[in-house]
């Protein structure tokens, strides 16, 4: 859930390997390239740390441009909090800049421009013109969701919006074509199953055939939607997120990881003595029953706000006195006093769930929300980057391994992912 809220990893002997397959060059030429790493740069956060801390993020995000400003027959103006040349002198040279478009609670331009050829024609029409103007690498679609379980679902039942699971293909078809093989297109998905309406066996392998890699939102998988504790973010229920999209056709290298730089709080049912199980234990009603609206019962900040003054006692016992989740795989701490049950990652939390996850499943990379979120000490993305370079070595150490062994042969399955580059020699 995305609110004001390229490379891949194949198998090679008992390692996964990070790396980017380059189209057309030979596989005596090919050196292993860096791991897929997106941060989402936010309005609401719009800071950027030092160079160094973000020299080996290959994707930035920026969130987001509105839906609906595609369906104009002849828009003229593309409103972001910034520019695609501004951010692009924050980060590296060779950096993808993408436009997200849509975000939580923005479906409805997405709604109408999925409804008919027409219609999808004019929305990839006007996608290309927005890249072309802007500079932008590519787009990356937030629609949260097709088929329903948005921020509108007891307004709009899910029935009104069934159509759409047929039309989202079609929509990431029609703009594929638009802006070709040169420009990205990715997807922010769903990382609860029971959101996953419009990604099935049937779906997945149409909605695969035109991105260039999906977004798994394996945070927020705790909401206000839910009745019983849990970790909004967990290793166990994160993978769970992400077998769900592989069950469904999904190939691994397309698939990234979400991470979460930020934390988030829900009030226990009041009366309930949640010490003996506070992962598992009732909360209070959270949402209203006939509208969905927000009941003030579960909030989120993240590392770059200040506490609110009503959280500060309660977050500063949170953070002393946190402990992590061996069997599930997540942070977390309930007051007693205040019963209210905080969930978030710990830097060591994220490094968990590389060997958890990522190189388990040989994923295709990891993205975080956001990048912003995590100032102005970037404990977060400091841990992330450590082990996105742990992989990297080891991608390039296992390249060398296999040249040792007697090179790669042409047709050989690689290392590698589409849409990659050449990275210079780096002797281990």
């Amino acid at each position: 859930m995305h609110a004001i809220g390229i490379p891949g990893f194949w198998f090679s002997h008992t390692f996964v390997l990070l790396a980017l397959v380059v189209v057309g060059l030979s596989a005596e030429t090919q050196e292993p390239s860096l791991g897929r790493y997106i941060m989402y740069l936010t309005g609401q956060h719009n800071v950027v740390p030092e160079p160094f801390l973000v020299a080996n993020i290959t994707h930035v995000a920026l969130a987001f441009m509105r839906s609906e400003a595609f369906n104009d027959v002849d828009p003229s103006e593309w409103p972001l909090f910034t520019t695609v040349s501004e951010a692009r002198s924050k980060f590296a040279a060779g950096t993808k800049i993408m436009v997200a478009i849509g975000g939580w609670g923005n479906t409805d331009g997405f709604s109408q421009a999925a409804k008919s050829e027409e219609s999808r024609e004019l929305f990839a029409k006007n996608v290309g013109k927005m890249i072309k103007v802007t500079g932008a690498d590519g787009v990356d679609i937030d629609w949260e969701y097709p088929g329903g379980n948005g921020e509108d679902y007891k307004t709009v039942p899910n029935s009104e919006k069934a159509w759409e699971i047929e039309a989202y293909p079609k929509l990431l078809a029609n703009i594929r074509k638009v802006i070709g093989p040169s420009r990205l297109l990715s997807a922010a998905v769903p990382g609860l199953p029971r959101d996953m309406l419009a990604f099935t066996p049937t779906t997945v392998p149409l909605i695969t055939a035109q991105v260039d890699f999906l977004n798994i939102m394996t945070y927020d998988l705790f909401n206000r939607r839910d009745n019983i504790t849990k970790h909004h973010t967990g290793l166990k229920i994160s993978l769970e997120a992400i077998n769900a999209y592989l069950e469904c056709g999904l190939p691994a290298t397309k698939a990234n990881l979400g991470l979460a730089y930020y934390v988030k709080w829900y009030k226990t049912a009041p009366g309930m003595d949640c010490s003996e199980k506070p992962v598992g234990c009732k909360t209070a009603l959270m949402e209203d029953p006939k509208t969905g609206g927000d009941l003030g019962q579960a909030g989120a900040f993240s590392w770059h706000d200040p506490v609110p003054a009503e959280l500060a006692t309660s977050f500063a016992l949170a953070l002393e006195k946190g402990v992590y989740d061996e069997a599930d795989g997540g942070h977390y701490f309930w007051d007693k006093e205040e019963e209210r049950f905080w969930t978030w990652d710990t830097p060591d939390a994220i490094k968990m769930k590389f060997p958890g996850i990522v190189e388990k499943r040989g994923l295709g990379g990891v993205f975080a929300w956001g990048l912003g979120e995590d100032g102005l000490e970037w404990q977060h993305l400091k841990a992330t980057n450590d082990e996105m370079e742990k992989l990297n070595v080891k991608s390039r150490r296992e390249y060398r391994l296999g040249k040792l062994a007697g090179g790669w042969k042409q047709g050989e399955r690689r290392p590698g992912g589409p849409g990659g580059k050449i990275e210079e020699r780096d002797e281990l």
